[in-house]
């Protein structure tokens, strides 16, 4: 009996034009198939329905998977002829119809508790609750209770709805119904999986109620108090992308009216109806053959919708692109590479380095209403390692851009490491935080960056104020008065190679800080590293990376992340977290008004510290490696906290009783 995976993979591989089918097609299906999945494809106990996957795989890379095999899947190479494939294509071609339907909403009636109904479009349902649309295109989410339903109540509640859960780019709630004092009631809530994922980045988005999550080229709208699927989109991946869009990231999306936007692997930004998971608008920003790819959750500011593109170890010019949000129209577009002649092309040298020096713009920005700036981190310079063909700062790469939302016009910049050599781009979270800074209230701009300072700006000027290391870094004497580092001899990479701290990986990354005005502390992962790194000067080519040389863990170097609070007026670590494991998880930090910091260990546990103290409070060990960060949102009066781990996302909350002691 062959596992169940050949019968999905080969079910789901029908793409082609309708014929008949050949009598040896169907003999091969009921061969290798059937057993699983019955002769319509519909699943039995063996395995499931298999044709609502038709639409996001494509027969070339169906083929290919069944004549390679998945071992660590439990699929075997299955081997057949070609000839043999294309007849079972051709038969699976007669169950494509059957595909249309899988998914096809029924309509029923529901039995309300005060007597009355509900009647809509069954779009999930179990013997616990169902999510309905109803005819005004809204979702309802109910609950069973003895042979009727009543509507799940969702007030009072509180959203999270955009990536960083506010414009601020700061990583700290309000919320407080789970405190110091009832944490180590927190139990898991709800678990969604995403099946098929290498990793996933994303953070959960909720509003009124629904949770929107996604994974590469797919997204589900979600119940978010029980995590019942509403909707779900999907398209196939991309073959022939490299650099992180290759891996297969998406690190979520953003809302405004009736339309949720997002990424797609090969580099298009797309808006879909947030009802009904439908494609609204699709717009290619760049060719992903130029090694463009999209992987950060956009940001919505009016009627604008701003989206950010990847791959800036690869050799592209980066920009940042904002849309008109009912029409998908290129609203303007900002280059982070001038183009030869304009202001800022002198600091490259080398015309060819000028065309395809990166500077991409992966991460999702900051935004100030009152000011009405929105603030964006941009990437690496390419070659990453290699700075000979470069001379100069390389602008705009490693730098916060402070742009004109309506016209993409350039306030003001500031750059963390001109010249960079080790792949420290500037793609760490920029948070906007008002507060006294050394006795006078300012608008700041807070950043723990990449090359191990924690920076503190004047977000209105872009103003200088503060540039202190947050690790032990060896590669610069200081920052001076002026925010540029004063770089130490011998810390560039060479052919032979050079032992610099932090690793190539930063000191921190793109991973979520916070900072919280209760405790005037600011909350982050950091990663105490350093590296050997070498250069070398290879062409640019199609299709492959452009670093510029290789890096290796030096030699006795610490290989550690910690949870560190630091002081923002100094720049002092108040307290630190050591973190045990293989120092993989790239989970940052949630901090809530409960007086908790929450975050994935790299142990595998989700788990809460004390904000104030640092001391550990609760963990729950999922045995995960994060890759994401943590939010937090309320629904019906219930706090919940929400994090995605490999196998999909997790939801947390406090049991009934003591929910409703703690609400407020």
């Amino acid at each position: 009996m062959l596992p169940p995976r050949v019968c999905t993979l080969l079910l789901v591989a029908s793409v082609l034009s309708a014929q008949q089918a050949h009598p040896d097609g169907t003999a091969l299906f009921e061969r290798h198939c059937v057993l699983c999945h019955s002769g319509d494809g519909q699943g039995t106990n063996r395995g499931p329905s298999v044709l609502g996957f038709i639409a996001a795989n494509s027969s070339d890379q169906i083929a290919e998977l069944i004549r390679s095999g998945r071992p660590d899947k439990g699929m075997p190479a299955l081997d057949l002829e070609d000839s043999d494939i294309r007849r079972l294509m051709e038969h699976l071609e007669t169950l494509a119809p059957e595909a249309a339907v899988v998914d096809e909403e029924s309509v029923a009636t529901f039995q309300t508790a005060d007597g009355g109904s509900t009647q809509g479009a069954v779009l999930n349902e179990s013997g616990f609750d169902a999510q309905v649309r109803t005819t005004d295109g809204r979702v309802r989410m109910l609950r069973k209770s003895g042979s009727s339903y009543r509507e799940a109540v969702r007030e009072p509640r509180v959203d999270w709805p955009t990536y960083h859960g506010t414009y601020s780019g700061n990583r700290h709630s309000e919320l407080d119904q789970i405190h110091r004092g009832n944490v180590h009631s927190l139990a898991a809530e709800w678990f969604f999986p995403v099946p098929g994922q290498r990793m996933i980045e994303g953070t959960p988005v909720v509003i009124d109620g629904v949770m929107y999550v996604t994974g590469v080229n797919q997204v589900f709208a979600l119940d978010a108090q029980t995590g019942r699927r509403i909707w779900q989109y999907s398209q196939p991946r991309t073959d022939g992308l490299i650099g992180d869009a290759a891996i297969g990231l998406n690190r979520g999306v953003d809302v405004r009216g009736d339309l949720l936007f997002t990424v797609t692997d090969h580099a298009h930004a797309i808006a879909l109806d947030r009802w009904t998971g439908e494609l609204v608008w699709d717009v290619e920003m760049a060719d992903y053959r130029d090694h463009y790819g999209a992987i950060a959750a956009p940001l919505v500011v009016g009627d604008l919708v701003y989206f950010g593109i990847s791959g800036g170890d690869t050799g592209l010019r980066g920009f940042l692109d904002a849309y008109h949000f009912e029409t998908g129209e290129l609203a303007w577009r900002f280059w982070t590479i001038p183009a030869p002649g304009e202001p800022g092309s002198e600091t490259w040298g080398d015309p060819e380095i000028l065309e395809k020096g990166c500077g991409a713009t992966w991460l999702t920005g900051s935004y100030d209403p009152e000011l009405n700036i929105l603030y964006w981190p941009t990437g690496n310079p390419c070659p990453d390692l290699n700075g000979d063909r470069r001379p100069g700062d390389n602008l705009y790469t490693n730098s916060v851009l402070a742009l004109e939302p309506e016209t993409g016009n350039l306030l003001w910049h500031f750059q963390f490491t001109p010249h960079d050599t080790h792949d420290w781009d500037a793609q760490e979270p920029l948070l906007l935080v008002d507060e006294e800074f050394r006795g006078q209230p300012r608008k700041l701009l807070i950043q723990a960056n990449r090359n191990g300072f924690l920076y503190v700006l004047d977000r209105v000027t872009g103003e200088f104020l503060l540039g202190e290391p947050f690790i032990e870094q060896t590669w610069a004497e200081r920052i001076d008065e002026n925010g540029r580092p004063v770089v130490l001899p011998g810390s560039d990479p060479t052919e032979e190679g050079s032992a610099v701290c932090p690793a190539i990986r930063g000191a921190t990354n793109w991973w979520a800080s916070s900072y919280s005005g209760d405790t005037k502390l600011f909350y982050m992962m950091v990663h105490e590293s350093c590296m050997l790194y070498k250069k070398h000067d290879r062409p640019w080519k199609r299709g492959q990376s452009w670093l510029g040389g290789t890096f290796r863990l030096a030699d006795g170097s610490p290989n550690q992340r910690h949870i560190r609070a630091l002081d923002i007026q100094t720049g002092e670590t108040v307290w630190n977290y050591a973190q045990t494991g293989d120092s993989t998880t790239y989970s940052g930090v949630l901090s809530t008004a409960g007086g908790l910091v929450f975050f994935g260990e790299d142990s595998g546990a989700f788990a809460a510290l004390d904000a104030e103290t640092g001391d550990p409070l609760w963990h729950f060990q999922a045995n995960q490696d994060w890759k994401a960060s943590a939010m937090t949102y309320m629904v019906g009066g219930k706090q919940y906290v929400a994090i995605a781990s490999g196998l999909g996302f997790w939801a947390f909350s406090l049991p009934d009783a003591e929910a409703s002691q703690a609400a407020p």
